[in-house]
This record gives C-alpha cells, sequence and structure tokens, in this order.
C-alpha cells in the first residue's frame, strides 16, 4: 500500500499523521508540532500589594511581600530553596476570596532576605526569626496570626508554634505537605535529586521551563513568578567561574522598613517583562552570551540542619496549643503518630489529590479555599460575596 493511502486510512480512523519537527533545538523539548507554552517570567506586583525589607538587629534584612489591609495575618513561610514567591499565586486567590492580610516571608539564607549568617539554617535560628519579623513589624500588639508553612517551612512553623514565639497572636497553624516519617525517609536521597539538577541556566525562561518539565512546580503561572526567586543572575566567561563567582546573597546595603508598592507608572508599563530576581532587576529582552542564572542557594551544603527541621515534628505538631490543619497531596504520607492524631481528633486534615510536593502552587485556589474555610471554623475571617463554600 502506497504511503498517501496509509496516511488517508490513518486519518479516516482518527489517527493523525506525524507532526513535522520544529527547527532547531530547545531545552528539554521533544520534537513536533503543538503550542508552544509561555515561560515568560511574572512581576511579584501582579499578586502582592507590596514588598518591604525589615531590619532584625541592623544586620539581618528579611524581605516580605504583603497584601490585604484587614482581617487576620496569613504568615507564609515558603519550602527549602523556595522563596516567599511561590506564595505568589495563592496570594492572588485567597484575597479575592476572603478579607484577610498575607505576609509571605524571604527566610533566612533564601529570596531577597540577607543576614550575617546565611549559612545557619538550623530550626531553632529560623524560628526565632520568623518571631523577631513579626515583633519588628507589628511591635508587641499583632493581630490574630494563622502560621501557613510548606514543607521545609510547615517544619519551621511548628517550631515557632510549640515555643510560642508569636506569643499569644499565634490563632491556627496550617501544614502544607510535609510529615516527619516521610520527610526523615526522602533525606536520604535528597542529595542525588539536588545533583541531578542543572547547575545553571542560561535565562530565567529556560529555569522556569525546567521546573515544569522536571515536575517541581505543574502550575505554570506559579512556576514563572516563583522561579524569579530561586534564581541569581550572573554573568562569567565559564561554568565553572559561574559556579565559583556568582553571588548567593543579595548585598546589605540595602534601606530596611522601604515599602515598595505598584505606581500607576508600572500598571501602565506591565507589557514590558521587568522581574526582580537574586535582588536585581533584570529585563528579558536583553541577554549576554555569557550570562548565567545560579541557584540563590546551594542546598546541598546545608544537610547538617535537615534531620534536626522534621525530627520530633509529629510530636511537636500535635503538642501545639493552637487549632491546626494539615493539607497534603496524598493520605499514604501519613506517619503512625498523625494517623493516631486524625483519628482522635487533634487535627483537621485535607487531602488535596492529583497535585505534586508543591500543592499550593500546583493547586492555589484549591489551598485557598481550604484554609478560609478553616478560619471561617475558627471565626477569624469574613468572606468575599464571591466565595461559594
Amino acid at each position: 500500500m502506497s504511503e498517501p493511502r496509509k496516511e488517508a486510512l490513518k486519518s479516516k480512523y482518527g489517527g493523525l499523521p506525524p507532526a513535522p519537527k520544529r527547527p532547531g533545538k530547545s531545552y528539554g523539548t521533544a520534537g513536533g508540532l503543538r503550542r508552544k507554552r509561555d515561560y515568560t517570567p511574572l512581576s511579584w506586583e501582579d499578586y502582592f500589594d507590596s514588598s518591604r525589607d525589615v531590619c532584625v538587629n541592623d544586620k539581618n534584612r528579611f524581605r516580605v511581600y504583603q497584601a490585604g489591609n484587614s482581617g487576620p495575618v496569613l504568615l507564609l513561610l515558603h519550602g527549602g530553596g523556595h522563596s516567599a514567591l511561590s506564595w505568589a499565586v495563592f496570594t492572588k486567590s485567597i484575597i479575592r476570596i476572603c478579607h484577610c492580610q498575607v505576609l509571605a516571608l524571604d527566610l533566612r539564607g533564601h529570596g531577597d532576605t540577607s543576614t550575617e549568617d546565611d549559612s545557619d539554617l538550623s530550626a531553632d535560628t529560623l524560628s526565632k526569626d520568623v518571631g523577631n519579623v513579626v515583633q519588628a513589624i507589628y511591635g508587641d500588639s499583632p493581630p490574630p496570626i494563622l502560621l501557613v508553612g510548606h514543607s521545609m517551612g510547615g517544619a519551621i512553623a511548628v517550631h515557632v508554634g510549640v515555643q510560642k514565639l508569636l506569643s499569644t497572636s499565634l490563632a491556627g497553624l496550617a501544614v502544607i505537605d510535609v510529615v516527619e516519617g516521610t520527610a526523615m525517609e526522602a533525606l536520604s536521597a535528597m542529595q542525588s535529586f539536588l545533583r541531578s539538577r542543572p547547575s545553571s541556566f542560561h535565562s530565567l525562561e529556560e529555569g522556569i521551563e525546567w521546573s515544569i518539565r522536571s515536575g517541581q512546580v505543574h502550575n505554570v503561572e506559579s512556576a514563572r513568578i516563583s522561579m524569579a526567586g530561586q534564581l541569581v543572575r550572573c554573568s562569567g566567561d565559564s561554568e565553572d567561574k559561574v559556579n565559583s563567582e556568582c553571588p548567593t546573597s543579595p548585598p546589605l546595603s540595602h534601606a530596611c522598613d522601604t515599602i515598595s508598592e505598584e505606581s500607576e507608572e508600572t500598571v501602565n508599563t506591565k507589557a514590558s517583562t521587568v522581574v526582580h530576581a537574586g535582588n536585581s532587576q533584570v529585563d528579558t529582552g536583553q541577554k549576554r552570551a555569557d550570562e548565567r542564572f545560579t541557584w540563590r542557594i546551594d542546598l546541598s551544603k546545608t544537610d547538617q540542619f535537615w534531620e534536626g527541621w522534621f525530627k520530633g515534628m509529629s510530636n511537636l505538631f500535635l503538642s501545639c496549643p493552637v487549632p491546626k490543619l494539615l493539607i497534603l497531596a496524598g493520605v499514604d504520607r501519613l506517619d503512625k503518630d498523625l494517623t493516631i492524631g486524625q483519628m482522635q481528633g487533634k487535627f483537621q486534615m485535607q487531602v488535596l489529590p492529583r497535585c505534586g510536593h508543591c500543592v499550593h502552587e500546583d493547586a492555589p485556589d484549591k489551598v485557598a479555599e481550604v484554609l478560609v474555610t478553616f478560619l471561617m471554623r475558627l471565626k477569624l475571617a469574613v468572606t468575599k460575596e464571591n466565595f461559594l463554600r
């Protein structure tokens, strides 16, 4: 049978002929004609009302992003290697349906935060940082706070709650996809995972595409904003030079307690894509041949702290004297202590299937609805008219 005849029969019975390969070769893509996804970076101004640098002890500068102006405060702590920008799409979702305030924090060694010792990522240090930032912003009378943490941030949130570092203002605790048993088992494979990642990217777009194709994040919109907080821009003649000379910490010279808000001029010029990465503005329309984007933090060098984040976390979570919520991507993540605690009604649990580890990025609308329902049950927040429970 001739080739044209074969193709005609194939089309007739529902098959499609092979699509022509696209010219050239792009990062991580297979041949074939298909709609190209947009991996252009997005700016934080589209999701938060303002950003602010908060000084603690005149030596440590913490970057926080804020949204909303009434209601309880949702204090958001990101996972290891991520940044406050991983909460961007979630923030937009929850502000749309609930009267609340969002405070997303870049933890020590991450994002645009800079401290005198970015290498100290112990649970005790990170927990005290959270308490110090809240003290610096709200003083001795902060509003009711719902502390929300993902992965490493969830473990730190538990430590903050147990140590009562937020005084009497802590009204609730929500932990996203982190369980002691599962986390401790995963630590042995963490170094292998970190070595498997590319050491650098030629552009932010390439980094965003990698995060989607590798399965780190399933939501393209969230990846387009969150990867800007995970990478820093640097230039060099070789990859060895990039890895050895690229800055891994933003400078301390920035003024603290300054607020950057979205101006009218910014609104009118959103068509020009300018994003913040590693504390420097990046115009994605101008690229240099020797330009690289490398990881803001080398997580492989923090392994001495991993066990301290998660060890004993289940019992600490259960002992925290506030209403508690656990959001998981799969019920199989529960360990023995939490299974018993859940059966005894010591905390509320919500499973959101078909999500990866970054649940709040993959399903920001669903996570927002779960947290708003939790806030309503605690009688802490009032929903807006467009929220259907």
